[in-house]
């Protein structure tokens, strides 16, 4: 061979291959030689797709890696179509907003022709051009408790302050809003805060005044996040994820639980199933559960579960890159093709005979796959331990295993094709996490979890952050809500 690469090796093999089996047809070996040529061949096959997988380079297109680790950046920014932005607002503001407006009219007096006086010419119309613009306004309020002597007990007596004036100096709902919106939805630094605020109001809030809007608000969301995870367990389906978080020098683990509206982030110091225990939503939940195929997922065995399609593809994708497997490239199809056309059903699932006919082109893919995939060596006696498999082995068996939860999308249509949500839902943390580089403490990492939740879920109903703020610290919250 000149150069090696994955298409001449493989090349090689087949024609090697072939000879041997000319050869074993002419009968001109050996049954002794067959034998040892035949494990050579089989062990060599699975050492060359072993090597075809090492020299493929994985990136986003064909594995769960972020574009930000991957040399090229081809995510949703490069891609045509992807430009949601997100549900509409419902267009409420928050009460500490007012516009003025006003309308002035261009008289006109002569003609601009011929000089003719046009003061007493009813008008004929108006063409309008509109400006607008912002006016900062610092609003400040004094409350003076008059102070009095008894003059029979010689005792004084003060007014009483407005139970939202505490102390001699407090910020009103519209600046505590307004910080938390930038520390919690913008994800600015607290010196960051600190110099928005004073270029507005000429004062500068401490990062002690700041943080205890941030445990406020967090004290304030206890029986909203109740309320959402009783909402949660309601569904007949959650998207569910994890991603790293880290927490004063270490790593912890943020887990999020979304359905319709609903998104509930919950920190923990694990990742796996004694912290899923320990936050107690999917032991509780009866529904099914959309997740990437971790094995702390898979252990509930109580509900259901469905494999997101997107990681699917992925693994498939690679598989093809670095061995172009027939069965890889067929199965791929076979979803993508599956997904397209559930998407255009108006109920989102197939009839009982499609969801029947797919189950065989699915079985038949995974048949040939196996004829098509390297033998596995046996286990020789005394080792101990699991057989190291290619990534194309596992994903095989992956797919075999788990046939039902693969294609749970085409049967039930509130099961979506992939965890696309959860992962969207995590997506900022990482962002908050490049920004403060890591929370110093835990209690405001968990009110950093359950703020973002709310707020996330109050814009899933179309409430921008401002006024969703306002609502929790307001307690107008439960009100709307009918409690």
């Amino acid at each position: 061979m000149s150069s090696v690469n994955k298409e001449s090796l493989r090349e090689e093999f087949d024609l090697l291959k072939a000879r041997f089996e000319r050869l074993c047809a002419q009968e001109k070996m050996g049954s002794e030689s067959r034998a040892l040529f035949q494990a050579m061949l089989m062990l060599f096959e699975l050492l060359m797709a072993v090597f075809m997988e090492k020299r493929t380079t994985k990136d986003s297109h064909n594995s769960s890696k972020p574009s930000s680790q991957t040399h090229g950046d081809d995510t949703a920014a490069g891609r045509p179509g992807a430009k949601g932005k997100g549900k509409a607002q419902n267009n409420a503001r928050s009460s500490n907003t007012r516009t003025v407006e006003t309308v002035q009219v261009a008289q006109v007096h002569v003609c601009e022709t011929c000089g003719e006086d046009l003061d007493n010419t009813p008008c004929d119309g108006h063409e309008r051009r509109t400006k607008i613009d912002l006016v900062f306004e610092k609003v400040v309020s004094h409350v003076d408790a008059e102070i009095k002597q008894c003059p029979r007990c010689q005792e004084q007596t003060k007014g009483r302050f407005p139970a939202d004036m505490p102390g001699p100096l407090q910020y009103g709902p519209g600046v505590k809003a307004y910080a938390l919106n930038l520390l919690i939805t913008q994800m600015v630094s607290l010196k960051r805060v600190q110099q928005l605020i004073l270029t507005l109001i000429g004062q500068v809030l401490s990062e002690a005044t700041l943080l205890k809007y941030v445990m406020q608000l967090h004290h304030g969301l206890k029986r909203w996040e109740e309320s959402a995870i009783a909402q949660l367990l309601a569904m007949p389906a959650m998207h569910v994820d994890e991603t790293a978080f880290r927490v004063d020098r270490r790593n912890d683990w943020i887990h999020v639980c979304s359905a319709g509206e609903i998104t509930c982030k919950f920190l923990h110091p694990n990742r796996g199933r004694e912290a899923m225990d320990a936050i107690g939503v999917i032991p509780r939940y009866g529904g099914v559960v959309i997740h990437d195929c971790w094995a702390s997922y898979l252990a509930y065995d109580h509900c259901g579960h469905a494999l997101c399609g997107s990681h699917l593809l992925r693994e498939l994708t690679f598989v093809v890159d670095a061995n172009g497997y027939a069965w890889a490239a067929n199965m791929k199809r076979l979803l993508q093709q599956t997904c397209v056309l559930v998407a255009k059903r108006k109920n989102k699932k197939l009839s009982r005979s499609e969801y029947k006919n797919l189950q065989k082109r699915y079985r038949t893919i995974l048949s040939r796959g196996e004829r098509e995939l390297p033998a596995i060596p046996p286990r020789q006696n005394g080792k101990r331990g699991r057989i190291a498999k290619t990534d194309a082995h596992n994903l095989w068996e992956r797919l075999k295993q788990y046939e039902t939860a693969v294609l749970l999308f085409a049967k039930r249509p509130y099961v979506s094709f992939t965890n696309n949500r959860a992962e969207r839902d995590l997506r900022m943390s990482k962002v908050k996490q490049k920004v403060s580089g890591c929370f110093r403490t835990r209690a405001f990492a968990e009110a950093y979890c359950r703020i973002s939740s709310y707020l996330q879920t109050m814009a899933n109903k179309g409430y921008n952050p401002l006024l969703a703020i306002h609502l929790a610290l307001s307690g107008h919250l439960y009100i709307q809500e009918g409690e």
